[in-house]
């Protein structure tokens, strides 16, 4: 997956799994710029590269189609678009205004498509691909952050039609993440602890590392994925066990050649 050569964009590509992102671009040679309203605390760099910092508020559609023309000018090239933009605070539905949650579907969902748009005309002449960064929050109830999983819904649905759309010269791919283990993980899932026992919950047993992500994306990004298109790709650890099988009872006794809760001769 040698990526020497080529240009990527990564959207809020200064900490978290955005910096997992274009460090991972940076490792596979990838000339790398991150984008975010302010400038990282330190640079993102990795095994002695650096990626370029240009700030940007992707909520102007002006300024985004001015600064994916200034980096195909400077650079030469425009290969891949990471979306990668985007979160959102813990709110139930009924504690704030319809305005507030629109501005989380905006930041999540519209602010990927201004992107996506202004970056076309580029990747067109590259031949290149889209990443969108997803969630599991898109594909299962998403209590407390409702708006942003709705978002992230769309998010997927809009990377398929995309992918459709602007075929054959651009690919259109999407990765569904679950939980990643950021530097501000102690928020969402608490610390010490806390933080161990969400990760039992997830199948392989711990959250997800950005540079995990990181090389999901660049393998979608890279020669290897050429006719992935339109695809999800779950980088979820395995997702969530369901609910039931905690409390059910009727085979926490059952033989250990026979799956729990599942009934002798059901041929499913």
């Amino acid at each position: 997956m040698e990526l020497t050569g080529k240009a990527v964009v990564v959207t809020g590509g200064t900490r978290g799994v955005g910096a997992g992102i274009a460090k991972a671009f940076l490792a596979a040679g990838a000339d790398v710029v991150v984008c975010a309203r302010r400038p990282p605390d330190t640079p993102v760099e990795h095994a002695g590269r650096t990626a370029e910092f240009r700030p940007l508020d992707l909520r102007d559609p002006g300024a985004v189609r001015a600064f994916f023309a200034a980096v195909a000018a400077d650079i030469g090239r425009l290969d891949t678009l990471v979306n990668n933009a985007g979160g959102t605070p813990y709110r139930l539905l009924e504690e704030s205004e319809a305005e507030r949650h629109a501005r989380v579907v905006e930041l999540n969902l519209t602010a990927p498509l201004t992107a996506s748009l202004a970056a076309r005309p580029h990747l067109r002449r590259a031949r290149g691909s889209v990443v969108m960064i997803g969630s599991v929050s898109g594909t299962r109830p998403s209590p407390g952050t409702a708006a942003y999983g709705a978002a992230k819904a769309g998010l997927e649905s809009l990377a398929r039609s995309m992918a459709v759309e602007w075929a054959p010269e651009v690919r259109v791919n999407t990765l569904v993440l679950g939980m990643v283990a950021t530097e501000l993980s102690a928020l969402h899932y608490g610390d010490g602890e806390g933080l161990a026992r969400v990760g039992a919950t997830v199948p392989l047993g711990r959250l997800a590392e950005p540079g995990e992500v990181g090389a999901a994306a660049v393998f979608l990004a890279s020669a290897s994925a050429s006719y992935i298109s339109g695809a999800s790709l779950l980088v979820h650890g395995g997702g969530e066990s369901p609910a039931f099988l905690a409390a059910a009872t009727v085979n926490q006794g059952a033989p250990a050649d026979r799956p729990p809760n599942k009934p002798e001769g059901d041929g499913r």
